[in-house]
């Protein structure tokens, strides 16, 4: 006797799963035309060696293309297991097709969709996990999926404009500094042997940047080790719970910047706590992923006080408005929204409104970066080089004398 799996349909053409417990494959096919089903396949449970999974982080963009097409395929009536089997077959990433394959087959074993997902919190997050159990209790699973192919979209729309509006900066910076170092390891001492092979007083500007120029030499290793030291030093004190709260009380601080980050928690939060109220998540549970999820402390205690003050009676919108960190307006539509019962629909609005607003954040922020970065360039590498030719235009002037 072993245990095998089968996928059959009936007369009308509803796909069926489940186990069998028989001899041989042959014998299920017999069981289940006696039963009047039309055999699909038939396969040893035997034969499914259950893999662990493999640790590590999947993209975002794997994760709401996993979503929409399970959507799409419950939608459609394709039963849960077998949509798992097809999307595990055409995964590309390993660490999701590995999670994905382990979820088939502890459904297969009996185990709830949600409660196999929450075996690999490394992939699958909190936010996540209580939107499928929100959506298997209410049972509109394909509809609450959709709602999160959606939210992740808008989310990995949001990250890469953040990240592409700091691209430009950093390249030109990280160009700035290669240049800068080669000007002083390579091209200054070179200069330094003709100044004082025609001997003469060099000017302030050039001997400061000769002297600039010896320290580097002198200990360009020690200053490479050195700024490597300080990061290494930095991200293991922001990994600390009070070095994350500081850092990102600051991150919120920073002059232009810092407004670019708080609008884009505020979108983050409302999206959030939107999608998650209206897949029937009770609001105490919304809060607590909502926290967990903000991705900055100090947006996560506001919402951790939030969530404490509900739970005694409060309104959502009183405790958010004392915190500091949300602006009026929003704290104004969270009100009316629990007012009316509108609540989902008014974080909605808000999500959309702060989406547009860190779209002009962004724009503002790459078109005032250019110039800047331009006149950092110019002082820093124009500068060496004024410095290094004003002897030069000395010795040229004393020529022509």
């Amino acid at each position: 006797m072993g245990s095998f799996s089968y996928v059959a349909k009936d007369r009308s053409g509803r796909s069926l799963t489940g186990n069998i417990d028989a001899g041989s494959d042959l014998e299920v096919i017999e069981i289940l035309h006696k039963q009047d089903l039309i055999v699909v396949s038939v396969d040893s449970l035997k034969k499914k060696t259950v893999k662990k999974a493999k640790k590590g982080k999947v993209k975002l963009d794997d994760i709401v293309i996993f979503s929409r097409q399970l959507a799409t395929m419950i939608d459609a009536g394709i039963p849960l297991v077998q949509c798992l089997g097809i999307l595990a077959e055409q995964i590309e990433s390993a660490n999701l097709k590995s999670a994905v394959t382990n979820v088939q087959q502890d459904i297969e074993g009996g185990m709830s969709f949600c409660d196999s997902l929450a075996k690999h919190p490394q992939i699958f997050s909190d936010f996540f996990i209580n939107m499928v159990r929100a959506g298997e209790t209410s049972g509109m699973l394909g509809e609450v999926l959709d709602r999160l192919a959606t939210y992740f979209e808008k989310t990995a729309a949001l990250t890469r404009k953040i990240r592409s509006s700091m691209v430009y900066p950093a390249v030109v910076v990280t160009i700035a500094a290669l240049i800068t170092s080669v000007l002083l390891l390579k091209v200054v001492p070179t200069f330094k042997g003709i100044f004082d092979t025609l001997g003469g007083q060099l000017p302030f500007p050039t001997l400061v940047l000769i002297a600039v120029s010896d320290i580097f030499r002198k200990w360009f290793f020690l200053v490479v080790i050195g700024f490597g030291l300080f990061g290494f030093v930095l991200k293991k004190y922001i990994d600390t719970d009070k070095g994350r709260r500081n850092f990102d009380k600051q991150k919120l601080r920073i002059l232009i910047i810092g407004n670019l980050f708080r609008k884009v928690a505020i979108a983050k939060f409302a999206r959030t706590f939107s999608t998650l109220v209206k897949s029937g998540v009770s609001v105490l549970s919304a809060l607590d992923i909502v926290a967990t999820t903000s991705g900055n402390k100090i947006v996560e205690e506001a919402v951790l006080n939030c969530r404490t003050s509900v739970r005694e009676g409060e309104t959502i919108a009183k405790p958010l408005s004392k915190s500091g960190i949300f602006p009026p307006m929003v704290c104004r539509m969270i009100s009316v929204g629990e007012q009316t019962g509108q609540l989902e629909k008014m974080l909605g609005k808000i999500a959309d409104f702060y989406d547009e607003q860190v779209d002009a954040a962004v724009a503002g922020l790459t078109s005032m970066i250019e110039p800047i970065v331009i006149v950092f360039l110019g002082v820093i590498v124009g500068g060496i080089v004024i410095a290094l030719f004003l002897p030069v235009f000395k010795i040229t002037e004393l020529v022509a004398h």
